[in-house]
C-alpha cells in the first residue's frame, strides 16, 4: 500500500465510522418500524388489505423522495444533506404511534418512508465518496451496517412489545436523533472524490432490462420481510406480538453474515451466480415458511432468504454501473427498479392476502424469487 493511500485511508477513517454509524441507525429504525408493524395492525384492526395500503404509502413517499435527493445534495452538498436526512429520519420515527385510524397511519407512514427515502440515497451517496477516497470496494460493509441494525431494530421491538409500538418507535427515535448528534461533525464532504453518484431515478436502457429486472423482484422481496413477517408470524403461525419480531431479526442476522463474508464470495463465484444462487436459496426459504408454517420453519425461512438475498442487490448495483459510460447512470436504473419494486410489492401482497389469504401473499414471493434467477440467466459478468 503506497504511502500517500495510507494517508487517504487514515484521513477517511472518522468520515467511514460516521457514516457506518447512519446505515446502522437507518437499519435500527426500519427494524422498530417492522416490528411496529403487527402492534399497529392489532391496535387499528386493519385488514390484510389496508395494512398493504400503509405500507404503499410508505414506498411512495420514499420513491417521491428520490426526485428530490439530487437537488438537495446538489445544493446542501452529500454530508449537509445526509446529515438532514439523517434527523429526519429519526425525528418522524415515532409519527405512526401516534395515528387514530388507516389515513392518519398512512399519512404518517408516508412522511416516515419519504424521510427513509431521502436518507437511503444521500447516505448511500456518500458512503460512495468515502469509497472512492479509501480506494477499496467497502460499501459491503456499510450495508452490513445497516443490517446489524435492522437486528438490533427488530430486538429492540421485541423487548418493548409489550408496551406498545410507541415505545418501539420512540426508543428507535432517540437513538437516531443521539446518532446524528455524534456523528454530525464528521459527516463531511472533505476534497472532492474522483467520482461521486447523483442520486436520482432513471428508467433503463434495454440492455440493462434483465438485471433491472432482477433488481426489482428481489427488492419485492426484501422489502417484504420487514412489511410482513411480523405479520405472518403473528396472523398465520399464531404467535405473541414478542416472538412476531423474531422473523425480521432472523432476516437480518443472515443478511450480516452474508454480507460480512460477500466479497469473498463475489470473488470465487462472481456477480451473476451470486445473483442466481442467492435467488434460488430466497426461493427454497420463502416456500419452508409458506408450506410448513410454523415457528421454527418459519424463522429458518426468513433467515435463508437474508442469506439469499444478502449480496444480490449489490451484485446488481455493481454489474449496473458498468452498463453505461457514466456509472452513475447505472447506479440509478437499478436503483429506480428496486424502488419500483418496493412500492408496488407491498399492495400487491396485501391485495392477495386480502382475498385469498396471507400464506398466498406469501407465496407470490417465491414466484418473484424464481423469476429472478430465470432473468438472471440472460446475465454474463
Amino acid at each position: 500500500m503506497s504511502v500517500t493511500l495510507r494517508l487517504a485511508r487514515s484521513a477517511a477513517w472518522p468520515r467511514r465510522a460516521a457514516i457506518t454509524a447512519v446505515f446502522f441507525s437507518n437499519g435500527l429504525g426500519i427494524g422498530a418500524w417492522a416490528a411496529a408493524i403487527p402492534l399497529l395492525k392489532l391496535r387499528l384492526a386493519l385488514s390484510d388489505g389496508e395494512l398493504g395500503f400503509v405500507l404503499f404509502a410508505f414506498m411512495a413517499g420514499a420513491a417521491l423522495a428520490m426526485v428530490g435527493a439530487a437537488h438537495m445534495s446538489g445544493r446542501m452538498g452529500l454530508a449537509g444533506a445526509t446529515r438532514v436526512a439523517a434527523l429526519g429520519f429519526a425525528a418522524a420515527l415515532a409519527l405512526p404511534a401516534f395515528a387514530g385510524g388507516l389515513s392518519w397511519l398512512a399519512a404518517a407512514a408516508f412522511v416516515v418512508g419519504f424521510a427513509n427515502g431521502l436518507l437511503d440515497v444521500t447516505m448511500n451517496a456518500f458512503a460512495s465518496h468515502v469509497e472512492a477516497r479509501w480506494g477499496a470496494a467497502i460499501m459491503s460493509s456499510f450495508h452490513a451496517g445497516f443490517s446489524a441494525g435492522g437486528l438490533a431494530g427488530a430486538a429492540l421491538g421485541g423487548l418493548l412489545a409489550a408496551f406498545g409500538a410507541g415505545w418501539t418507535l420512540g426508543a428507535a427515535e432517540v437513538f437516531g436523533l443521539a446518532t446524528v448528534a455524534v456523528s454530525w461533525r464528521w459527516l463531511r464532504d472533505g476534497e472532492a472524490a474522483p467520482e461521486t453518484a447523483e442520486p436520482g431515478l432513471s428508467l433503463p436502457i434495454l440492455a440493462a432490462l434483465p438485471l433491472c429486472t432482477v433488481g426489482l423482484l428481489c427488492a419485492i422481496c426484501e422489502g417484504a420481510m420487514a412489511d410482513w413477517t411480523g405479520v405472518y408470524l403473528a396472523d398465520v403461525v399464531r404467535v405473541s406480538p414478542v416472538t412476531a419480531a423474531s422473523g425480521y431479526a432472523a432476516f437480518s442476522a443472515a443478511m450480516v453474515l452474508g454480507r460480512l463474508f460477500g466479497d469473498g464470495v463475489v470473488r470465487r463465484w462472481g456477480r451473476v451466480q451470486v445473483m442466481r444462487r442467492g435467488s434460488a436459496l430466497a426461493a427454497f426459504g420463502l416456500a419452508l415458511a409458506v408450506f410448513a408454517p410454523a415457528l421454527g420453519t418459519s424463522i429458518v425461512g426468513f433467515a435463508l432468504v437474508g442469506i439469499g438475498l444478502s449480496n444480490v442487490v449489490p451484485a446488481v448495483f455493481s454489474l449496473a454501473a458498468g452498463l453505461t459510460t457514466a456509472p452513475a447512470v447505472g447506479v440509478a436504473m437499478a436503483a429506480t427498479a428496486g424502488y419500483t419494486g418496493m412500492l408496488g410489492g407491498p399492495a400487491v401482497i396485501g391485495a392477495i392476502a386480502q382475498s385469498a389469504g396471507l400464506r398466498a401473499g406469501m407465496g407470490f414471493l417465491i414466484l418473484c424469487a424464481l423469476a429472478a434467477v430465470a432473468a438472471s440467466r440472460r446475465l454474463r459478468d
